[in-house]
């Protein structure tokens, strides 16, 4: 058994997006780092999202974006952790986004057209691919989950399912400064200060 820390990489496919970032679609200002060559820990896929997403321009940019019936296939082994979502309406669905680069760490989102730390924004392009959606249950049986709410390709490794709880998930007061900014400049008003 591998000590953290020394799990080695596995390599890459031949022409892999994550291999290619051109292939993801680089633009100018992005800034791309050498990754370390092992990993700091090991994770378990739990199944397949399914979606009707084959290529990435398909998808979109968020899970509000959709209304599409989407599938959680669970593996058998992980399937009694379905028992008591029976009337659930919402959950977090923790996933990887397995064809995205992980070497960068300032983007040039397209329809911003500005360089943002990757820690500023929620593309799938980051040193860990984790994606996460809040999404809407309209199906559970004892294979898995039919939801709406995904933003992801078909076929994308789900990494754990949580329940969605308004008393603690929902944050109405949050911000995202530079989006503030932005929003503010539209409207035609100076960005506010902060502290």
């Amino acid at each position: 058994m591998s000590e953290p820390g020394n799990i080695p990489r596995p390599p890459l496919a031949r022409g892999s997006r994550a291999e290619d970032p051109e292939s993801f679609g680089a633009r100018p200002g992005e800034v791309a780092i050498t990754l370390p060559e092992t990993f700091d820990a090991g994770l378990h896929f739990i199944g397949r999202l399914r979606t009707p997403w084959i290529e990435r321009r398909q998808c979109p940019k968020n899970g509000r974006e959709s209304d599409a019936v989407c599938r959680v296939e669970l593996d058998r082994l992980y399937r009694p952790g379905l028992a008591d979502l029976a009337g659930t309406t919402h959950l977090w669905l923790l996933y990887w986004m397995d064809r995205a680069p992980r070497n960068l760490v300032v983007q040039t989102p397209r329809i911003h057209g500005t360089g943002r730390g990757t820690f500023a924004l929620r593309s799938p392009a980051r040193p860990n691919p984790i994606a996460l959606s809040a999404v809407r249950v309209v199906g559970l049986d004892a294979d898995g989950l039919s939801v709406v709410g995904l933003d992801c390709l078909d076929g994308t490794p789900l990494l754990d399912i949580k329940p969605y709880f308004t008393s603690t998930d929902s944050l109405p007061e949050a911000v995202v400064g530079w989006r503030q900014e932005q929003e503010e400049r539209r409207k035609g008003a100076a960005p506010s200060e902060r502290t």
